[in-house]
């Protein structure tokens, strides 16, 4: 173990019915009137607002609604919600919805208590203020309702970039696992890719040495193979639902790199790219990434696949792991060609070249270069 410091502040309330709950929370927190950020019209059709709207009316909260968060959220809707924000001068940010509500949320937070535009906070800019963030958790899969990270698309420049803070760390979050319960397969197939994603990236690319956080991270992975499989034969099934947000969850709050020093993200660099350029969803672009990225580099660290390979599948080689968990996304239906999202080979280029972008912003410029990404993109043709 390495040398860190491990700093949670975000309050879970996890159960069945607890979205109930908000407006007590809220109140207790002093807050008076938020900005409740949700997506289209699943919240409203299955009666979720409503039972929002009525928690806040008891609690005493005044609210001003902010709908029409699209998946990978866009700068320009956030854009929007801090003009809102600022009109109505809330107190909070309430987001209801899945990953990308309560990304732009956390972005809305942001912008409500600046000056700049709030693109700026995405190229650098650092964040020294934001509003409060609460959430009710729709969508397992993202871990945003547990840590500092907001990612946004800035659909003119095609950049999909984040803000890293922990000024925008929900302050609560309510987790209720039957409001998964209706979440198509493709998506909770998606979801799983992007939990999965989430503790390999660490995993792989660290040094060795860190015995305990392997185990965490492998923990997490079976959970999330065995629970979706599940989930697939009987979507409504509730212990499944359950333990699938949590490890959801606990797949990026913090607690699985704790440790284990330096790191990297080359799988979500990579991705936001091709979510960028042509807004597939974000797992399904994991999907296609993962495998060809592992295959790429596997020499790198043959200990760590091998022992990826025997703890996940029980396989006896790093290239077998590889190739069980290609086809582990494929049983679930999850793509991992680029040509299953109509993505052609001919764009690899300037695939390569976005990335490339992002790979600088994050510090990674040296290890991949267009040229390497090139490489890995064409292991997924």
């Amino acid at each position: 173990m390495f040398e860190f410091t491990f700093h949670n502040p975000t309050k879970i309330i996890f159960g069945a019915g607890k979205e109930s709950l908000i407006g007590s929370e809220l109140n207790a927190a002093g807050i008076k009137r938020v900005l409740l950020v949700y997506g289209q019209n699943s919240v409203v059709k299955s009666g979720l607002l409503d039972r929002v709207m009525a928690s806040l009316k008891a609690g005493n909260i005044g609210c001003t609604q902010f709908g029409g968060v699209v998946s990978n959220p866009v700068l320009s809707h956030a854009r929007e919600g801090v003009a809102l924000a600022k009109r109505d001068q809330v107190e909070a940010i309430l987001a209801v919805g899945g990953g990308s509500v309560l990304d732009e949320a956390k972005a809305i937070a942001v912008g409500a208590l600046a000056n700049e535009d709030l693109w700026q906070f995405f190229i650098g800019k650092e964040v020294e203020r934001a509003l409060p963030v609460f959430t009710i958790l729709t969508i397992a899969a993202t871990g945003s309702e547990m840590n500092g990270n907001s990612v946004v698309t800035n659909a003119e420049t095609k950049q999909k970039y984040n803000i890293s803070s922990p000024h925008v760390y929900p302050k609560v979050s309510i987790l209720n696992p039957e409001l998964t319960h209706s979440v198509p397969l493709n998506y909770t197939a998606y979801s799983a890719v992007d939990a999965i994603a989430h503790v390999i990236e660490g995993y792989f690319t660290k040094q060795p040495g860190t015995h305990l956080q392997d185990r965490l991270v492998e923990g997490i992975v079976k959970t999330v193979i065995d629970t979706t499989d599940l989930i697939m034969a009987e979507p409504t099934h509730a212990k499944a639902r359950a333990s699938f947000m949590w490890a959801a969850t606990l797949a990026l709050n913090g607690l699985t790199p704790a440790g284990i020093g330096p790191y990297s993200f080359p799988n979500h660099m990579i991705e936001h790219a091709l979510s960028a350029i042509y807004n597939i969803p974000h797992g399904a672009g994991l999907s296609i990434v993962m495998p060809a990225w592992m295959k790429w580099y596997l020499p790198k660290n043959p200990g760590q696949f091998a022992r990826f390979a025997k703890e996940i599948f029980g396989l006896d080689s790093g290239e077998a792991g590889i190739k069980a968990l290609e086809q582990w996304f494929v049983a679930i239906k999850s793509p991992v060609r680029l040509g299953e999202v109509d993505i052609p080979a001919a764009d690899i280029e300037a695939i390569a070249e976005n990335a490339e972008g992002l790979a600088k912003q994050w510090g990674i410029g040296g290890l991949y270069p267009k040229a390497s990404i090139g490489e890995i993109l064409k292991l997924a043709v």
